[in-house]
């Protein structure tokens, strides 16, 4: 993962901004509409507009934080609003954690929708004493605004401490709510330049990667890995009774069930690496570079319980149609290969493919709703033994839960 880092500008302030991995989840939204002109770079434009609002009202602190889009509407899980971008004493320290999206000042502000002045946090209630303690920093005056997209606020703006003055005023806020429109179109124009940029390469209704793409990053990972003696591996997915919901609900409930299942596969292969594609009808695929059978077959085993307790379509699939909350219908069976070396790399990557497939198709045969490893004869003893549970290689044992099966080729 690719570390957090710091921009100073000409008059000292020094920025903190994310790290790649969160600036890409916090990326994953969609707005309304794409025209860019052209790729925009995320970070800069978090380091733009935290220097702006410093100018228009400086301050010892500041911070953007922005909402995850991925939990983002889950009634069963707790928002998160990460802090994207800071400067100020100890900013260093929180930039790209995360705190609830009903907490502290910022909270109010992003639940409301609305601006917010503390002028003195010690008789505020609302303030959240936590950074404070966590930075050694003593907060003072706050002001924050909202930042809004579409009508949605995704995130907010927060100064801490107003320089040149005691604290912050009214004046101050109207400044920051006529800013607010200004930052809303930079985070903007970044959010439809990366789903721009991505359209090619994206499967239309799932939003995963498709399978050209998916083969040219598989040519490229293979390539790497050989010449790295790193580990590859590959998993294959089928949704299990999926043509029975389609039958049953109709193509518009199928198509939902697919995007939340995508939904599923960005939120448990998060920050691991790994691209994840669309391949043929029902099948997905996620290749995981550096990651070895074990780890593979682990993440595989978090998928498939994943999606076998999820509860889907839970709201309303078109205006008139009911909630169907489908609940213990939906699984999937999981097939796991890692990469074996030392051949053409054409023949490598057919192998790898074939492998993970077999495996998928051998845990329907099983009866569904598990995984299946695909071991070559070279598997260490010790990795077979923690895959499957056991140290036979003719039978299925438990991999974490499920039930998987081992192939020596």
């Amino acid at each position: 993962m690719a570390e957090a880092s710091s921009k100073q500008n000409d008059d000292g302030l020094e920025i903190h901004i994310a790290d790649d991995a969160i600036i890409g989840r916090i990326l994953q939204r969609k707005t309304r509409r794409s025209n860019p002109a052209q790729q925009i770079d995320l970070r800069e434009i978090l380091k733009e507009i935290l220097l702006s609002a410093n100018e228009f009202v400086p301050s010892e602190s500041g911070s953007i934080l922005l909402d995850d889009p991925l939990i983002k509407g889950d009634d069963e899980r707790q928002g998160q609003l990460y802090f994207m971008a800071c400067f100020g004493a100890g900013s260093a320290g929180i930039v790209g954690t995360h705190l609830p999206d009903d907490v502290g000042i910022v909270g109010a502000t992003y639940q409301s929708g609305m601006p917010y002045l503390s002028k003195d946090i010690s008789k505020d209630g609302k303030f959240y004493p936590a950074i404070d303690e966590q930075t050694k920093y003593e907060s003072k005056s706050i002001v924050a605004i909202p930042i809004t997209i579409d009508a949605s606020v995704i995130g907010a703006i927060e100064l801490i401490n107003r320089k040149e003055k005691v604290n912050y005023d009214e004046k101050d806020l109207s400044i920051l709510e006529i800013f607010a429109n200004y930052t809303s179109t930079l985070i903007k124009n970044a959010l439809d330049a990366r789903r721009f940029q991505d359209l090619s390469k994206r499967d239309n209704l799932t939003g995963l990667f498709n399978d050209r793409y998916f083969h040219e990053r598989l040519d490229m990972e293979t390539k790497k890995a050989v010449k790295e003696g790193s580990d590859l591996s590959l998993i294959f997915f089928d949704r299990d009774h999926f043509k029975e919901v389609n039958d049953t609900h109709g193509h518009l409930v199928g198509s939902r069930v697919l995007k939340e299942i995508a939904l599923i596969v960005d939120e448990v292969f998060l920050d691991s690496g790994a691209a994840s594609a669309r391949y043929g009808g029902d099948e997905s695929v996620i290749l995981l570079p550096g990651c070895s059978l074990e780890q593979s077959a682990q993440y595989g085993e978090t998928l498939r319980e994943a999606i076998a307790r999820n509860i889907f379509v839970r709201e309303r699939p078109a205006p008139g149609e009911p909630a169907l909350n489908i609940e213990g219908v939906i699984t999937c069976s999981v097939g796991i290969a890692s990469l074996e070396k030392g051949k053409e790399l054409r023949i490598m990557k057919a192998a790898l493919i074939r492998a993970a497939d077999t495996a998928m198709y051998r845990a329907k045969d099983l009866g569904k709703n598990r995984g299946s490893a695909s071991i070559t004869a070279r598997t260490p003893s010790a990795v077979l033994q923690k895959c499957l549970g056991h140290s036979s290689t003719d039978a299925s044992g438990p991999l974490g839960g499920s039930r998987t099966s081992a192939t020596l080729h």
